[in-house]
């Protein structure tokens, strides 16, 4: 039985979040077909125990390799192992997520194992009748979903966007089999990793956040932009941006929200000054609240807002920031 496999992410001896957002994708596939669903983790160190919360989120077999070649993360070295692992279990569904590894890493395997490969999936379905994987992304500048499949090669590849998948309920009795996989020898990467360094402003983690204050370009300069640093500040989120709004310098891409940036899932998502681009609103989709600040009562973002103030927003967010400190105070 041809098994669905995830490929886990792991930092620090702990695994990424993502890397349970995958099991629940691939737990809804395995189940249709029938077939087990596998998490493979490569890492130099992990801790038991989350392995033990790969299997409570779904995984039925978990295949590990650590070593310290595997530490940093490298393109050759993870997908020489992965393809040998590949060529032994020959798994039918290989799912990674939209992550800098995952995008570098599955195109990379997928040339190497003669396989097609769909990216940025934002749904995944199995055809009735074939069993193929149907890989569902946003194309044409987010303006349709375009339904992709790869019928006569296997395994079926794609990554999924972060954020796009909510979480399963944790099952603490699931037991998963753990297989420890050996790292040959000659698994060897050309590249040699003399050092690592941030890139730009690594500070924003609006991924993970439950509230993100974003800016648009109606905030008209950099200057002004503080004040959604401030909001966001005020309400103990992470600052996020427009794409007009980093390609303006006024916030740095690590705060880019949409589909060339991050897809998010906060509980509270305020925008300013942004009208709603279709690739901005792609990438808030999930979000539980969303709030905009716009004095454009036909920008696209109302469609997708819970609730809406039109009006200045220079006039509102000085207001809302004064509200904002009472209530503090007061508490």
């Amino acid at each position: 039985m041809a098994e669905v496999w995830t490929i886990a992410e792991s930092e620090g001896g702990r695994l990424k979040e993502v890397s349970f957002e995958l099991l629940a994708r691939g737990r809804a596939l395995s189940d249709e077909l029938g077939v087990p669903l596998a998490s493979v983790v490569l890492t130099n160190e992990i801790e038991s125990h989350e392995l033990e919360r790969l299997a409570w989120y779904g995984a039925d077999t978990i295949y590990v390799a650590q070593d310290p070649n595997l530490h940093p993360f490298t393109v050759a070295s993870h997908a020489a192992l992965l393809t040998a692992l590949v060529g032994h279990h020959a798994p039918q569904i290989i799912l990674a997520a939209a992550t800098t590894t995952g995008r570098t890493l599955l195109p990379y395997l997928a040339v190497k194992l003669g396989c097609g490969l769909t990216a940025d999936c934002t749904a995944l379905a199995i055809e009735e009748g074939t069993g193929n994987l149907l890989q569902i992304r946003p194309a044409i500048g987010g303006n349709i979903m375009a339904t992709i499949k790869s019928p006569d090669h296997r395994p079926q590849m794609a990554t999924i966007r972060p954020r796009s998948t909510p979480l399963g309920e944790p099952d603490e009795k699931r037991r998963a089999t753990v297989r420890a996989i050996d790292v040959p020898t000659d698994v060897h990467d050309p590249v040699q990793v003399l050092g690592l360094r941030p890139f730009g402003d690594q500070s924003a983690s609006i991924e993970n956040a439950s509230v993100v204050v974003a800016g648009g370009k109606g905030l008209k300069r950099r200057d002004n932009f503080t004040l959604v640093e401030n909001l966001a500040s005020s309400l103990g989120g992470e600052v996020g941006a427009s794409r007009d709004a980093v390609d303006r310098g006024w916030a740095s891409y690590p705060h880019q929200v949409g589909l060339s940036g991050k897809t998010i899932t906060p509980e509270l998502y305020v925008a300013v000054g942004i009208s709603g681009a279709i690739q901005h609103l792609a990438g808030i989709k999930t979000a539980k609240t969303i709030v905009s600040i716009n004095r454009d009562s036909e920008a696209n973002i109302l469609a997708l807002a819970d609730f809406a103030i039109i009006g200045d927003l220079f006039g509102i967010i000085p207001v809302l920031l004064r509200r904002l400190e009472e209530r503090r105070k007061i508490q």
